[in-house]
């Protein structure tokens, strides 16, 4: 399994708009972060983890030229604009798989009713196959895949166990039911925003925590804002297992 980190930024990516901050102004490519997304690759299987507004980018910057659906966390628009930019997947495969809870497709119609809406489509629009996920193990391709539950602040995320890789972002808490999921898993992926607390995400110290606890092989922390501080500083800080993910980095599981 090859994992590839499309983007590991926060809402705003790195860097923010307008921003003096010194992170914001590094010249270290690994301190420019896109939307928070990853892709997930196995066999002959190809699945990207949500659809933020910079998935065209990501997808040109790694040369992808097939998915086999998109899987999404939550409703958040980081991880949801880029939807309509599936339009080149849909011409030359047909209609796409996408994966989310209820509340989750209920979102996406809203802001792409002409996707969804059967009268009138609008010509050039791409199509979807919608698929509910429930707090229940799914199958990708040939893979079974276990969601674990999480909460963003008060908002319920999904994250995904991919085998003996799991993906989790946005997350804040995690119910010790959940967490029972993730035991054994080699490689984590878990977001920490910054150092300070935060609401709704981990911080640097919360993140370590976590992955203290469950344990993996090895671990990587995405979702970041430049308040994280700069790449090169605080990766020197942190445990031997655990790494600072970075815009296109790739990983073996």
């Amino acid at each position: 399994m090859e994992v590839t980190f499309l983007g590991t930024g926060t809402s705003q990516g790195i860097p923010i708009i307008g921003s003096n901050h010194p992170v914001c102004l590094s010249k270290d490519p690994r301190d420019k972060r896109l939307r928070v997304s990853v892709l997930v690759a196995w066999d002959e299987y190809c699945y990207v983890v949500d659809c933020g507004p910079d998935f065209r980018q990501q997808m040109i910057s790694n040369n992808v030229s097939r998915i086999d659906g998109v899987v999404f966390t939550h409703e958040h628009a980081d991880h949801t604009m880029g939807l309509d930019d599936i339009r080149p997947f849909f011409f030359r495969q047909g209609d796409i798989p996408i994966y989310a809870h209820k509340r989750v497709l209920k979102a996406l119609k809203s802001r792409f009713d002409y996707i969804f809406s059967s009268e009138n489509k609008y010509p050039g629009a791409p199509s979807v196959v919608e698929n509910i996920l429930i707090n229940k193990p799914f199958t990708l391709g040939n893979l079974d895949v276990i969601p674990i539950n999480t909460m963003h602040n008060r908002l319920q995320v999904f994250g995904f166990r991919f085998k003996d890789f799991a993906y989790l972002t946005d997350v804040k808490t995690v119910e010790e039911e959940e967490k029972k999921k993730l035991d054994g898993v080699k490689v984590m992926v878990v977001n920490a925003l910054r150092i300070e607390p935060h609401h709704s995400h981990f911080n640097l110290e919360e993140a370590l925590a976590f992955i203290e606890e469950i344990n993996p092989e090895r671990a990587y922390l995405t979702h970041i804002s430049h308040m994280l501080g700069f790449h090169a500083e605080v990766e020197k800080t942190l445990p031997e297992n655990v790494f600072i993910a970075y815009d296109n980095l790739k990983i073996t599981i």
